[in-house]
């Protein structure tokens, strides 16, 4: 072998060798990257391999799983998330609340309805509720069709995809804050929520209802965006609203191998003002006569600027279980309702001054208030709440007097 070609074979040889020292420590390299920066250093997929990626989306309970702190489905576009030290924190935060709340409270009302509101009818109106899908089903877990209403934005459907881990992680620490005050009191602090629902990207009712809807062991089928018209008719939303129309979302689920249920979530006015330019009202009338669930409602149906949703409340349903917030006493006449109290009745909060229902004290005193051993609502503390179920006993609609 002469000179000339051993040194080219040894300098193809010494290439080879700095080629693969180069290739190692740029594995090594991209190891040691965070999650978020070795997805931002990989290199552009083929054509074919990125339109495949891009079509990856996460199912509706995949999506509501993890935003719960349950993990997804095997092989869901979410698991890689799991992974993440956000999302492990942010699941035993959640796993240790809901066994709290269940022993405390949810699993007590669940008792307690079974045997105190046995005969339930498959709607249930439950209004002044924003996104609290959880007191809906613990109180009224045998609905088909759930029609919760507020004022508090829709938002858009949750795609998790669309966020890096770090911005994930973000978005679970504002989740835990929106729901803080319900995990712990039952309602929301509405000045809060204004802010909470509005800020980062997941925004609105919809991640907490994902959130409630998977702890209580639902699945997620469909969720849907539409328009409640001023017909009352309801529309998917394909654009701009049109103008009267309100927001809403649509969302099938079901509860193990039981059939599909409808959650219905309308951002409405529930003032007399803002019924009057609503198709919320008819839209609820079309269903039927149904259940009604109050709680913690601010008071605002002891007001005349509420006289309408107040009405629709006595003359639509069939049972109705409130806590003193809801409909006042003195609308439920003895001759259409029968009335039996649970609980205590103290005086509203100071916040609320002019609350107080002489009528309310009447009903709970002399040791006719049979006890609860759960809290709910404004006074959320057991042995100071108290509810009120009102059954129907006649046929014939009651009237709504002032």
């Amino acid at each position: 072998m002469t000179n000339t070609t051993a040194n080219i074979k040894g300098f193809r040889q010494m290439r080879l060798r700095h080629a693969v020292l180069a290739g190692l420590a740029l594995a090594l390299a991209f190891a040691s990257l965070p999650f978020a920066d070795r997805a931002n250093a990989q290199a552009p997929a083929a054509p074919a391999a990125q339109a495949k990626a891009t079509q990856a989306k996460a199912t509706p309970d995949d999506t509501a799983r993890v935003l719960g702190g349950l993990a997804p489905s095997t092989g869901s576009p979410l698991e890689a998330f799991t992974k993440e030290a956000s999302w492990q924190s942010h699941s035993r935060y959640f796993n240790s609340a809901w066994a709290q709340l269940s022993a405390r409270q949810l699993s007590k009302i669940k008792t307690w309805s079974a045997k105190h509101v046995p005969n339930r009818k498959p709607v249930l109106f439950y209004m002044f509720s924003g996104p609290d899908f959880l007191y809906a089903d613990a109180f009224f877990d045998g609905a088909s069709t759930y029609v919760l209403s507020g004022l508090e934005p829709v938002g858009q459907v949750p795609d998790l995809t669309a966020l890096t881990p770090r911005a994930f992680g973000g978005e679970l620490r504002g989740l835990q804050n929106s729901l803080n005050s319900v995990l712990s009191y039952s309602f929301f602090i509405t000045k809060k929520m204004k802010t909470q629902l509005r800020d980062g990207r997941l925004t609105g009712t919809l991640p907490i209802l994902y959130t409630f809807l998977a702890r209580s062991g639902k699945t997620v089928k469909e969720t849907t965006l539409v328009s409640l018209n001023t017909d009352g008719t309801v529309t998917p939303l394909t654009g701009e609203l049109a103008k009267g129309a309100s927001p809403g979302a649509k969302i099938q689920f079901s509860s193990g191998a039981g059939p599909d249920k409808t959650l219905y979530y309308f951002n409405t006015d529930l003032s007399d003002g803002g019924l009057k330019a609503s198709g919320f009202l008819a839209f609820c009338k079309g269903l039927g006569e149904g259940d009604s669930f109050v709680k913690s409602a601010s008071y605002l149906m002891h007001s005349d600027n509420f006289s309408m949703v107040r009405s629709f409340i006595v003359e639509n349903s069939g049972t109705l279980v409130q806590d003193d917030s809801g409909v006042p006493v003195r609308f439920l006449e003895e001759s259409a309702w029968r009335l039996e109290a649970y609980g205590r009745y103290l005086r509203p909060l100071g916040i609320f001054p002019r609350a107080y229902q002489p009528k309310m004290q009447e009903l709970f005193a002399k040791g006719r208030a049979t006890p609860i051993d759960f809290g709910v609502g404004y006074r959320w503390r057991p042995n100071e709440s108290n509810l009120l179920v009102a059954v129907r006993t006649s046929s014939a609609r009651a009237e709504a007097k002032p």
